[in-house]
């Protein structure tokens, strides 16, 4: 039985943009929202405490990676990641499919699952479905992904219809494997399909389909934002988006960048993910309304002022772009740390601006605006030679 609810409050006229609220075991989730990345069952660079006072309650971690390390036998120990962290909040796991995925020669794939070696210790380990979903039990996942194929963009349309059909089947092994766990009560999270089928609008459509029948109290789109232009993105996006069942919540996986969350906004989606503004907080780079900041360029080296004028972060509430400029260039860890929370803070602002946007029905113009501003930043996505 899912622990999920899911409500819609809102609607912009112009857009298919909404503003919901999730209900997870772990407390409630405001959407359209950004979850931070903590793959380790933990944010690089901040503590869980700053976490949940910027105001998340939804992190992800990942199953591959606490499968491996620390291991099924501590977490078991510990009742799971949430008291083995001390994070309260809520838990969404990937099913480590990508990471598989991404090791190459190191895995084998066939219709039971995915034989791989681990990039820890080369020991040899096989992800199933049933495996995945008993993992993420261990965890304690309040969204636990099911195990899909992760494929790479322009394969070619018989490797990618094999694809999808494996991941359907994956899904109704997952979703069989999570009732015989919840009849033991073992199993007390949501389970998540994912919808794949590459760049073909055709799979893309009859996945789309296929996974908004079967009984899973949310959706996740996959396979995109992995390496494909970004026309091509958005169009494979708004395809997908119109086949999936508009009641459950949606999930585009792995993307940051806000132009790339407000095109998601832009078509209904309401939760997304990114290790983006972490690491690029590590490698010393700030977002703010006007780009990316690159806080080692010396033009900062005597500047007084904050980041971001306003903001409500440690870092620009204490501290100068010259002190945070002189952290970066010595490569002290204080400077990750700091940027790490401002970028952080700096998202989940910019979900609270896209959501009143939203209400006050006029995100079109919010996201023309916001658009035009920040991609003439020097630093802007489109611009990253010059940062």
């Amino acid at each position: 039985m899912s622990n999920l609810n899911f409500d819609v409050i809102g609607k912009d006229t112009g857009s298919k943009a909404r503003i919901g609220v999730l209900s997870l075991p772990h407390g409630k989730v405001d959407t359209p929202m950004f979850m931070p990345v903590g793959t380790n069952a933990t944010v690089k660079g901040i503590y869980h405490d700053k976490i949940k006072e910027i105001g998340y309650n939804l992190i992800l971690a990942n199953t591959y990676h606490l499968y491996l390390r620390p291991g099924l036998d501590v977490l078991s120990s510990f009742g799971g990641a949430h008291a083995f962290s001390s994070w309260d909040g809520n838990i969404l796991t990937d099913s480590g499919g990508f990471q598989v995925f991404s090791l190459s020669g190191l895995r084998k794939i066939n219709k039971e699952g995915v034989t791989f070696q681990s990039h820890i210790d080369g020991s040899r380990h096989i992800f199933t479905p049933e495996k995945v979903v008993d993992i993420e039990s261990v965890i304690g996942s309040d969204i636990a992904m099911c195990l899909d194929v992760c494929t790479p963009p322009r394969i070619d349309y018989k490797a990618a219809k094999e694809a999808m059909e494996m991941t359907h089947s994956w899904a109704r092994r997952s979703i069989e494997e999570r009732n015989r766990l919840e009849g033991e009560g073992a199993f007390r999270g949501n389970l998540f399909g994912i919808v794949q089928g590459n760049f073909y609008e055709d799979l893309r459509k009859e996945s789309a389909e296929v996974i908004s029948s079967m009984d899973f109290p949310g959706i996740a789109i996959g396979g995109l934002s992995v390496g494909e232009e970004k026309s091509e993105f958005s169009h494979f996006l708004a395809h997908t988006a119109e086949y999936i069942d508009s009641t459950k919540p949606r999930y585009v996986m792995g993307i940051g960048s806000p132009d790339y969350i407000l095109e998601a906004v832009e078509n209904g989606i309401d939760l997304f993910d990114c290790v983006l503004q972490t690491r690029m907080a590590r490698n010393g780079a700030a977002f703010t309304d006007d780009g990316y900041m690159v806080m080692k360029k010396a033009k900062y080296k005597d500047d007084h002022s904050p980041i971001v004028e306003g903001c409500r972060c440690t870092c620009c509430t204490k501290y100068s772009r010259a002190y945070v400029h002189h952290l970066v260039k010595c490569n002290e860890m204080l400077g990750g740390m700091l940027l790490t929370e401002h970028n952080l803070t700096y998202m989940y602002d910019l979900m609270e601006r896209i959501k009143k946007a939203i209400a006050e029905d006029r995100f079109t113009s919010f996201k023309k605006d916001y658009l035009d501003r920040f991609l003439r930043g020097k630093c802007s996505p489109d611009r990253r030679q010059e940062c």
